[in-house]
């Protein structure tokens, strides 16, 4: 019997060691990190649960690794369910909130914006320039560009919707790309589909074209109806654009910031003082609001619009208004 009692005393000790040491345990993955502010951790692409838990102690995020260790014996689903990618940890975070953490698709996201009426050589450049994206179009041509992205019979300008993106550490341009051109078909899909009836247009693209020059025109989001009115007048009654826009965007790199009366009788496929009706692409990215307009102009008379100054026009029904218009707010400016 003495045996007994001693071998029971002798259980219950270690049950009591045990049950402390795992409470113990317990306590130290409950226990805040060590952290005084919020830090990105990234989890590097095939790095095992034993290298991070290491690096995370020598970053001063975690004091100590046993209690990771113990927990990758017990529970070996819990070290294997880390993602890669760069995470945000908190102070006040327990050790298992910072595992949940990095077992999530809870990743560091950053934000691309692309805004109306870029071109599409703006939009690359920026897309150069953004931090984490993988960059595989760099030296790429826009021919290749489009190629990758499976519309290689396509120009690309205007194909792309002006927008702000958001992305992680390691997604590509090309997703980027994707993503844009993908929201502007969709987009222009449904603004065809509500168009108005007896347009000058005939296709959805010839919209997509319309569209940019009206972006590339106004900055007014009132405005963007009365400069579609005056251009569907215009290709109604068969008067070139005439929009300064078409002319920029013909000349090229050799843009200096001003046009000159030979610039205007240059000749080039988008430069519509001297070709007749729309340019053969878009010249700009539009947004939603210049691709409503495109295909839904407002009613009225005017057949020319001069910009005052201030980023608004006035808009006139004749030639002779026009011409004072011209004088009143750019000749004596």
């Amino acid at each position: 019997m003495r045996v007994v009692k001693v071998l029971i005393g002798v259980a219950i000790l270690v049950g009591v060691a045990v049950l402390g040491g795992y409470q113990y345990w317990q306590s130290r993955l409950a226990a805040p990190i060590a952290l005084d502010q919020a830090t990105v951790y990234e989890v590097p692409e095939g790095a095992g649960f034993t290298r991070i838990i290491h690096e995370l102690e020598a970053r001063g995020i975690i004091d100590a690794v046993w209690p990771y260790r113990v927990l990758a014996k017990l529970s070996p689903d819990k070290a294997n369910g880390l993602h890669a990618g760069e995470f945000e940890l908190d102070p006040g975070m327990s050790g298992n909130e910072m595992l949940a953490r990095l077992s999530s698709n809870n990743v560091v996201s950053y934000q691309l914006t692309i805004p109306e009426g870029w071109t599409f050589a703006e939009m690359r450049h920026r897309l150069n320039d953004a931090p984490k994206l993988k960059h595989r179009t760099q030296g790429m041509s826009d021919e290749e560009v489009m190629a990758a992205l499976g519309h290689g019979d396509e120009h690309p300008e205007g194909r792309f919707f002006p927008d702000t993106y958001r992305y992680n550490k390691g997604m590509t341009d090309l997703g980027v790309l994707r993503r844009a051109y993908e929201r502007m078909a969709e987009t222009l899909q449904n603004v065809w589909a509500q168009r108005q009836d007896d347009l000058p247009i005939d296709s959805a693209y010839e919209a997509l074209i319309l569209a940019s020059l009206i972006e590339s025109e106004t900055g007014v989001p009132d405005e963007r109806r009365q400069i579609a009115g005056v251009f569907t007048r215009r290709l109604e009654r068969g008067m070139r654009l005439q929009t300064d826009p078409t002319v920029i965007y013909g000349m090229g790199k050799e843009y200096d910031g001003n046009i000159t009366r030979a610039d205007l009788r240059r000749k080039t496929p988008y430069n519509t003082y001297v070709i007749d009706g729309l340019p053969p692409t878009p010249i700009a990215m539009p947004g939603a609001g210049a691709l409503r307009a495109a295909v839904n102009p407002a009613p009225g008379d005017a057949l020319y619009f001069v910009a005052r100054g201030d980023g608004s026009h006035y808009f006139s029904s004749t030639l002779a208004e026009h011409n004072a218009a011209v004088r009143r707010y750019i000749l004596n400016r």
